[in-house]
């Protein structure tokens, strides 16, 4: 048990509770990388008030006692995707967000937004889609050779719009169909994602510090979004939850070969 993580919860308890408490080993993991803290109440959106424990220096505290099950319901919820082959389109545009979330893609193959969310990637998916496709294909074009029959010039623009067009799609070419689930760290930040989700009827699976709109989310984990050690606790774990449930669904889809009874031959 993490004595630190102790004596931090114990000190936002009182006297009368504090017997009552009982750190777990998960709670303990949480308090060492900074979930607990939310933003400044002033900040705080009346959905969050909830999940409040209380505050410290006027930075709202939450209690992870409620964080815990939500999580749970969250990892359980990727597991199942996971064991379907769900398609999950990760979003974190946020500088503290952004390798978190490269991190995951690349450990369960699913496709990324790590930068500029773009207007209509769901709701408008097949313009998006041309335009990965568009990169793709000058890509492969100039791994042929094929644009040697070009001038420098025009090259060195084909060259300058492959960069661009990589940096702004790179993360969306294994989005091949609208996304099943999309999962996002601090939907207030990514609201246009969010709208687009709901317009489309796809479920959402969020981080969302105090400052969020609980209420909006399918399936919330409340905790700071705000922090690279929280932000990399939380998306890792439901990285893992996918990958998990993803093994299951394989290993049931796997044929069962029957060894021959030698008594009857």
């Amino acid at each position: 048990m993490d004595a630190q993580a102790v004596t931090q919860k114990n000190s936002m308890i009182g006297q009368e509770t504090r017997e009552k408490a009982t750190i777990t080993p998960e709670m303990a993991e949480m308090f060492g990388v900074g979930a607990h803290y939310g933003y400044s109440r002033t900040k705080r959106h009346p959905s969050a008030e909830e999940y409040i424990f209380g505050h410290k220096n006027k930075v709202d505290i939450f209690d992870l006692e409620k964080t815990i099950p939500l999580f749970e319901r969250a990892k359980k919820y990727m597991e199942e995707l996971g064991a379907k082959g769900s398609v999950v389109l990760l979003v974190g545009g946020k500088q503290e967000v952004s390798n978190s979330i490269k991190q995951a893609a690349e450990a369960t193959g699913m496709p990324f937004v790590s930068g500029r969310w773009l207007g209509g990637t769901i709701t408008n998916f097949s313009i998006i889609r041309s335009r990965v496709d568009r990169v793709l294909q000058l890509k492969e074009s100039k791994v042929k050779g094929e644009l040697e029959k070009y001038t420098k010039r025009e090259r060195l623009k084909i060259d300058e719009e492959i960069v661009r067009l990589d940096d702004l799609f790179s993360g969306l070419v294994r989005l091949t169909k609208i996304p099943d689930v999309i999962f996002i760290v601090d939907p207030k930040e990514e609201s246009t994602a969010v709208n687009e989700a709901k317009r489309k009827k796809i479920p959402i699976v969020a981080l969302a510090n105090s400052d969020c709109d609980i209420k909006s989310l399918d399936y919330p984990i409340v905790g700071n979004d705000a922090s690279r050690n929280s932000i990399e606790y939380f998306v890792s774990r439901i990285a893992e939850a996918y990958n998990s449930g993803k093994k299951k669904g394989l290993a049931k889809s796997e044929p069962v070969v029957s060894v021959p009874d030698k008594k009857a031959e």
